[in-house]
């Protein structure tokens, strides 16, 4: 039987995965690719509504064990040969990923964070692209997230030089959404869950959804599909669905957070 190297936990619709190999940073295996999409995809089944992706020890995760696949392929390779399991697993789970990133994510890690829908980070995280120094080019999604994630400027800044970026400067870019202190990342991430989840858990997957299908076409199709969307869910659900108390509790929830920008 496989170690476990990656840990998960459920516990009020929202499940926890946890990359369990500190002693490697968190370093992508076989093993911990195959456990981290079988944790994919139990959270699907227990019909967790949102996920939150973290790493044990002081790293998030340090990109690909080289141990393992530095000479995994030779020859001529098809078009997205690199596509593990986990990346189909974590596109599958419908809700939202909240990325927690307690230390550096590199390479392979990093765009294991890019996969997620919302990163938050710990004063220890850093991001680093470092495949123009071991002379890979990305596989995973790197080189389009990171651009519409920060901008193409510093998205090409990141990658042609390979350098770190901390964990201030990746708030201030724009690319993690809170900056809490290392004790304070997972209570963080359980509040952004619950506030998703105090809201209808039913639309999160819907909503995540038309955002990365709109964000994936030009902003006239993208406007398009939501307008297609839009009208579609209206006239499958009643309009008392988002009538009434809902608009209450909307007005009450402003009111109970002017003058802050929640967790």
């Amino acid at each position: 039987m496989s170690e476990s190297v990656v840990h998960y936990e459920a516990a009020g619709n929202i499940a926890t995965i946890t990359l369990d190999r500190p002693a490697a940073k968190n370093a992508l295996s076989a093993a911990l690719m195959a456990q981290l999409a079988q944790a994919f995809d139990r959270a699907r089944e227990d019909e967790a509504h949102v996920a939150i992706l973290t790493g044990r020890g002081d790293a998030f995760c340090a990109g690909l064990d080289l141990r393992e696949f530095g000479a995994a392929r030779g020859g001529e390779a098809e078009p997205g040969w690199f596509r593990p399991d986990y990346w189909r697993a974590m596109e599958d789970f419908p809700g939202p990923i909240i990325g927690a990133i307690n230390g550096p994510a590199v390479t392979a890690g990093f765009e294991l964070a890019l996969a997620c829908d919302v990163l938050i980070a710990s004063t220890n995280a850093r991001f680093a692209d470092t495949h123009v120094r071991v002379g890979v080019l990305p596989g995973s999604g790197l080189s389009q997230r990171l651009p519409r994630a920060i901008g193409v400027y510093r998205a090409k800044y990141l990658s042609l030089t390979g350098n770190f970026l901390s964990a201030e400067k990746a708030a201030e870019w724009g690319l993690v959404s809170h900056l809490v202190a290392p004790q304070a990342l997972l209570s963080t991430a359980r509040a952004i869950a619950a506030d998703m989840l105090s809201a209808m858990p039913h639309m999160l997957a819907p909503i995540k959804r038309v955002i990365d299908d709109g964000f994936a076409r030009t902003l006239g199709e993208g406007l398009a599909l939501e307008a297609e969307r839009s009208a579609r869910q209206f006239s499958d659900e009643a309009p008392q669905a988002v009538a009434g108390a809902a608009f209450e509790d909307v007005r009450a929830r402003g009111r109970e957070q002017q003058g802050h920008d929640g967790p």
